[in-house]
């Protein structure tokens, strides 16, 4: 039998792998043809004596889908049979293969796999036929302790003073995927670079999904004048958080504001059409009070029952969606659901982890993970 053959499934008394699940993943890569479509990002390069860089990438893909971290965790299933069998090796690369591979990485094979990327979540996308996509953009923070080219330090609450990576991600709210990223240092600012990246996802998404509905959701680091003006003139929907502390006006209309709008029991709102003085046009603002407890400071009393006081919390979003104002706040809430698919690429498939010290190195890896991540999400689609 041919090593890449799929093995026929018995129940029997013998001695199973811990990774028998593979064999599914080994029927779906097949029919994406996944590694034909890999090989096409490393054909450029030079043809390695023993292990070629598409075999090496796929089992990075396969150690992430594990669940394990670093690339010294490969001696847990080096002799695995059936991980050999899904990359098609009767020997598996030892660490110092995979590091070396990483470290040898390029711009260009980065730049088609992230070609890849797109391809595989648009093409999943026009089978579901979808007449409208959401797409959320937000950075996220990559931490390490080497000295990584690339990597700066910056504003990083969970490890202050460490150096990081702070690249920016474009994820579809209606299957969870990451649809691209855009790399950067750690000591950039949020909008870095945003303008021409958001138009680029939005450009890719028009050419493969003609006729889809786009619309965008962001938080307050992306208002802007530039990037506001150049959404609604491609006829992009779109809710942008407005950091409203900023302007003075915004907080006397929310102070002076008498009259709002009732959303159900703990939200109210008002809107205008209003910019800023250094804006060319106006555009739909929402007001958003929203009913919460205060927080109770000084000494608290053991009573058995003892009152809440309840103040206000207030947020403004702009908007050129015509939909009701209840319906926009929930919509825009939605916006969550990015942080959880982060949440999940840094638990499950590392997302946060930097291996090497070249930064085409720390790109290739943290494609690997986000391979992994659209593939277990295509796979359960497709089921």
């Amino acid at each position: 039998m041919k090593a890449t053959a799929i093995p026929t499934l018995r129940f029997e008394d013998q001695r199973l792998t811990s990774f028998a699940g593979l064999v599914v993943l080994q029927r779906f890569f097949q029919l994406i043809s996944f590694k034909m479509r890999l090989q096409q990002c490393f054909r450029h390069l030079a043809k390695s004596k023993i292990y070629d860089r598409t075999t090496i990438f796929l089992q990075l893909i396969i150690h992430l889908v594990l669940g394990f971290r670093e690339l010294r965790d490969v001696e847990h299933y080096r002799e695995d049979p059936l991980v050999q069998r899904v990359l098609g090796l009767r020997c598996l690369p030892d660490v110092a293969t995979i590091s070396r591979m990483l470290r040898d990485a390029d711009e260009q094979s980065v730049s088609k796999l992230r070609r890849l990327l797109r391809d595989l979540v648009l093409e999943r996308i026009a089978k579901l036929r979808l007449a409208r996509i959401t797409l959320d953009f937000d950075g996220s923070v990559q931490s390490t302790k080497r000295h990584a080219e690339g990597t700066a330090v910056g504003f990083n609450k969970k490890k202050k003073g460490a150096r990081s990576y702070y690249p920016l991600f474009c994820t579809l709210a209606q299957t969870g995927q990451v649809l691209d990223f855009l790399h950067r240092p750690g000591n950039v600012h949020d909008s870095n670079g945003a303008r021409e990246f958001i138009l680029q996802c939005i450009r890719y998404a028009q050419t493969a999904l003609p006729g889809v509905i786009i619309e965008v959701r962001m938080d307050s680091a992306f208002f802007s004048d530039d990037i506001v003006n150049a959404l609604d003139a491609s006829g992009i929907e779109m809710s942008i958080s407005v950091p409203f502390e900023r302007f003075v006006k915004l907080k006397g209309m929310i102070e002076n504001r008498q009259r709002w709008y009732t959303i159900n029991d703990d939200l109210s709102y008002f809107e205008a059409q209003w910019k800023p003085k250094s804006w060319s046009r106006r555009f739909r603002f929402l007001f958003i009070r929203t009913r919460a407890k205060q927080q109770r400071k000084g000494p608290v009393q053991l009573d058995l029952f003892e009152p809440y006081v309840y103040g206000y919390e207030f947020k403004v979003i702009v908007t050129n969606k015509i939909l009701a104002a209840g319906s926009i706040v929930d919509y825009h809430a939605g916006r969550g659901s990015q942080e959880n698919t982060f949440g999940e690429l840094k638990t499950h498939c590392h997302m946060d982890y930097v291996p090497v010290r070249t930064r085409a190195g720390n790109e290739t890896y943290l494609l690997a993970s986000l391979f992994a991540f659209n593939l277990i999400r295509d796979l359960q689609m497709q089921i």
